[in-house]
């Protein structure tokens, strides 16, 4: 996925998250789903459709982008027939998209009136596993250029995530909230273990290609593709922290993160992926209590040591050693690689120096081209 769009994704999925949850009613935040919806997937129409207590299927809120040419028929209030792809997909979880909805015989005997002037179409289940509100669907003019999977999946994962606003905003229930947290819990890991993956491998390979052709490249273009590395880390940021978002039952106050242990082994088993060979990994004593803060501080901090290994090193063996002791808590990462060029970026190792002071402790690093690197980062507990 393109990191501008994924961007712009969480950003509208963060905003119908905070305006559904500061909502008192839940049903005035479909305009705004519906506006995000259209606006990501570049469609002349955005329309949502609500389930009713009898299986019923109804447009609920719908969106003409400014850009469409024409008047765009309004198809709010209109029912849809339980046979129609949007009831089917928000009976089944599973999204629909056609080239053209007159032409298709999945979609053209239940095409309302008010929505014949429309070709390429898609549609996704808006909602959770646990509680399917109904359907989120986009529309272009007849003629226009089809919905690709990028658009698709775009529009399935916002309408997941959207859907789960909602629902988090309506559950009146213990249970229902539990089933919430757990599709949080859910898409967060998707987040995490999906887009922020991808990102990373296509910075990296981008970094590795940038230090190639350093050479022959003019000053502009060179500044380009260094803008490019810098801003798919962003993105990588951003998705990181919506992720941590969707895992805390109070967004504002999260009171409990991710196991450390389990996101130690998460990071290294990508950085083995992207190294073509699994670092080894040394964890000595319980990291079960370590506080949040301290934690989060922790897993950024590997992450950017073994970034700077995969990007930089060359390395063919690499060691990742935690310790947790009473006194505090010690990350060491090793490689036999090249040491840290001289033309490389500091930034990186600024981050990691910054991040062990804010948690009252330090980094240190050698390397040299003989021996390869060793990072050293320690916090204290107390």
């Amino acid at each position: 996925m393109d990191s501008t769009l994924a961007r712009r994704m969480l950003t509208a999925s963060t905003e119908i998250t905070r305006v559904a949850l500061s909502a008192e009613d839940p049903e005035a935040v479909l305009p705004l789903v519906v506006r995000r919806a259209a606006e990501l997937a570049e469609a002349d129409l955005g329309v949502v459709t609500v389930r009713s207590d009898d299986g019923r299927l109804t447009v609920e809120a719908a969106y003409g982008a400014p850009s469409a040419t024409g008047p765009l028929a309004d198809p709010v209030g209109t029912v849809l027939s339980s046979r129609s792809a949007a009831a089917r997909v928000a009976r089944s979880g599973v999204p629909v998209v056609v080239d053209d909805l007159i032409d298709d015989p999945l979609t053209a005997p239940y095409v309302p009136a008010s929505l014949r002037v429309y070709g390429p179409f898609a549609v996704a289940p808006f909602g959770t596993r646990e509680r399917r509100l109904g359907a989120l669907a986009v529309y272009r003019r007849r003629g226009a250029s089809t919905f690709n999977r990028v658009a698709v999946d775009v529009l399935t994962s916002f309408a997941a995530q959207a859907g789960l606003a909602l629902v988090l905003a309506e559950g009146s229930t213990a249970r229902q909230r539990i089933a919430v947290y757990q599709e949080r819990e859910r898409i967060a890991r998707d987040l995490h273990d999906v887009i922020v993956q991808r990102l990373y491998a296509a910075g990296v390979q981008l970094d590795v290609l940038q230090r190639r052709v350093a050479g022959s490249l003019d000053t502009a273009d060179a500044d380009r593709l260094a803008e490019t590395v810098e801003q798919i880390d962003q993105a990588i940021a951003e998705v990181r922290a919506t992720a941590r978002t969707l895992r805390s039952a109070d967004p504002e106050t999260p009171t409990q993160a991710p196991a450390l242990d389990d996101s130690i082994r998460s990071e290294v088993q990508i950085a083995g992926e992207l190294l073509g060979r699994p670092p080894k990994l040394e964890i000595d004593g319980d990291l079960t209590d370590v506080p949040v803060p301290v934690a989060d501080h922790a897993r950024a901090a590997l992450r950017e040591a073994l970034s700077n290994v995969v990007r930089h090193s060359g390395a063919r063996t690499v060691l990742v050693r935690v310790r947790r002791s009473e006194p505090g808590l010690r990350l060491q990462v090793v490689d036999d690689g090249c040491g840290i060029p001289r033309d490389v970026s500091k930034r990186g190792l600024r981050n990691l120096e910054e991040r062990a002071a804010a948690a009252g402790g330090r980094c240190t690093l050698t390397s040299s081209p003989d021996s390869g690197t060793t990072v050293t980062w320690e916090v204290p507990l107390a």
